[in-house]
């Protein structure tokens, strides 16, 4: 089975960004049950078949604290 990996970030104005890596996909969301459900519709449309996929999903968090 493929598999395709993305990273995911926050988005600076909200929500979250995927980015696929080797490949042309972008999408963004509110959440991230709605960015995993905009991978789904996004990977379909893109490969336009029935071929299941396995996405991995990178999930990138950025704090800033004082100390």
């Amino acid at each position: 089975m493929e598999e395709l990996i993305f990273m995911v970030e926050e988005s600076p104005e909200g929500g979250f960004i995927a980015k696929g890596l080797g490949i042309s996909i972008y999408t963004q969301a509110d959440t991230i049950n709605e960015l995993k459900e905009a991978l789904i519709n996004a990977v379909h449309c893109h490969f336009d078949d029935n071929k299941k996929r396995i996405l991995r999903l990178h999930i990138l968090r950025e704090e800033v604290i004082a100390a």
